[in-house]
């Protein structure tokens, strides 16, 4: 009796455990990505999206064999490093951070968890990675970093005869500095000087911009996160004070600037994706180089090169990839 009984209690309990197998999340056996951003703007968003949809592609689908999980920090490195302890406690089987703020966080948290930054300018000024080759730690990931000489270009085609070129940045976002730095560098050569306003949050964009009318004769924004997430207030100077913008997101276009010649932030994100699969199927972070992305695309917005003052020529508008009216 007590034998047959221990016989159903075993086939009982094993049914349970069937049950519970069959109920449980599909993710539960098998990867989970943690991503977090200091801030939402449509650039980074679209590294995001990048990202998840390139993981779906090989396999990795959310709320099937994928535990996802997004949190921004809305623009408060507080929050992102509360966010970078969050996901460690988590134990994902890798971290997926955007933008130096939030790849800093993480970094500053965590010295064995797989990190993939994405969307951070110089990742070696950030003291995310010592070089651009594989790193042997923890981290790797993708930059967006530009080739300046090619933004001076365009700015040159854009407001020829350009003398001052006023730049609004957050002095304490480590990406936006180096581009200041090297445009401090770069520059003088081509009889052109930077006249700096910082922003280090995001309600002093407006001033800031205020402050560079009758000192330049265009504004370059690079993809500093305070500028890019309120770029609605520095359009209304330039558009105000025909103050031509040029910028370095291809979004940024679309939101009011004049032209940018920059990264399409889904395709880095499809970039990025790649990297995490990568390191799913078992590859160690430290064994991936830093990369970069070098395909270039030009956007030109001709409504507000109107409103700004300037006139394109109509060969620039021609080698244009998207043209915005």
């Amino acid at each position: 009796m007590f034998k047959a009984s221990k016989t159903a209690l075993g086939a009982a309990l094993g049914a349970m455990a069937m049950a519970a197998a069959f109920s449980a999340p599909a993710w539960a056996a098998d990867k989970a990505v943690a991503v977090t951003a200091i801030v939402e703007h449509p650039a980074l968003n679209a590294i995001r999206d990048g990202v998840k949809d390139e993981l779906k592609a090989q396999g990795y689908e959310a709320g099937k064999n994928l535990k996802w999980e997004y949190q921004s920090a809305q623009g408060n490195p507080g929050t992102a490093a509360q966010i970078a302890r969050k996901f460690i406690g988590d134990k994902p089987d890798v971290i997926v951070a955007i933008a130096t703020p939030s790849a800093q966080a993480v970094v500053a948290a965590t010295k064995s968890l797989p990190l993939v930054y994405s969307g951070v300018t110089d990742p070696v000024a950030a003291q995310l990675v010592k070089d651009w080759k594989p790193s042997g730690t923890n981290v790797t990931g993708v930059s967006d970093q530009l080739v300046l000489e090619k933004q001076i270009e365009l700015l040159k085609k854009v407001v020829p005869g350009v003398k001052r070129l006023g730049m609004v940045y957050n002095p304490g976002e480590a990406n936006s500095v180096v581009v200041v730095n090297e445009f401090k560098k770069l520059l003088p050569a081509h009889g052109i000087t930077l006249v700096e306003a910082a922003a280090p949050r995001t309600v002093d964009i407006s001033s800031a911009a205020k402050s560079l009318i009758g000192k330049v004769d265009a504004i370059y924004t690079n993809t500093d996160n305070n500028v890019v997430s309120a770029y609605e207030a520095l359009v209304k100077v330039g558009n105000d004070a025909k103050i031509p913008l040029i910028a370095s997101d291809t979004d940024s276009v679309k939101r009011g600037a004049i032209a940018a010649l920059g990264i399409n932030y889904y395709d880095l994100g499809r970039q990025t994706g790649k990297v995490v699969v990568r390191i799913l199927k078992g590859e160690q972070p430290g064994a991936i180089a830093s990369e970069t992305s070098d395909k270039l695309e030009l956007f030109v917005n001709t409504t507000a090169a109107e409103k700004q003052g300037v006139k394109l020529p109509a060969d620039f508008l021609k080698s244009a990839k998207t043209i915005i009216k």
